[in-house]
């Protein structure tokens, strides 16, 4: 990540180690509100949702000693904006474990921004079926709300402005040691 440390607008938001504890933390929540621990699926929405929903998964296992389900969820064909982009949006195979009725679905993000990301997730999930409940466990909520969703987890709340841009890097989805960066334009 030298080109980060190097940008002198880049700030470090997380570590590897602060990653970890608020994963485990959200985990811990997780356990708390959801009695039936078998009747969650976690839904990463790709790429590093996905990887946050499989590590989370591994917390609550290693906590209670629970299977927890996890799965994907792709947002790319239910996104508002997808016909004024200038490219196609690139289409990942959503994988859940079905049926979703009397279960609890927990959509799975890295940032959590204007809310229309989460919300084309909804829309996304509904085409399996109707799940009992629908939570949300993000990593950071930066703010700035277009939609009224609002995060059950959350791992960091960290206000920025909208010209400054935050960047999350997992050692499995991006080759690079775990962290969290604040980036300025």
């Amino acid at each position: 990540m030298k080109h980060k440390e190097q940008n002198s607008s880049a700030a470090s938001i997380m570590d590897a180690a602060a990653i970890r504890r608020a994963l485990r933390r959200i985990a811990h929540e997780i356990i708390e509100r959801n009695r039936h621990l078998a009747n969650i699926v976690l839904a990463g929405i790709p790429s590093r949702g996905v990887e946050i929903a499989r590590r989370i998964a591994a917390f609550i296992r290693g906590i209670e000693k629970a299977e927890v389900e996890t799965g994907v969820i792709d947002v790319a064909m239910h996104r508002d904006d997808v016909g004024t982009r200038a490219e196609l949006p690139v289409v990942r195979a959503s994988k859940l474990p079905v049926p979703l009725e009397d279960r609890t679905v927990i959509i799975v993000d890295d940032v959590f921004y204007t809310g229309r990301t989460v919300r084309a997730a909804m829309d996304a999930i509904n085409s399996f079926g109707r799940p009992a409940r629908i939570q949300l466990a993000v990593l950071i909520d930066r703010g700035h709300r277009e939609l009224p969703i609002r995060p059950d987890y959350v791992g960091k709340n960290l206000p920025t402005a909208t010209h400054e841009q935050i960047q999350v890097r997992l050692q499995e989805t991006d080759n690079e040691p775990d962290a969290v960066w604040l980036e300025r334009e």
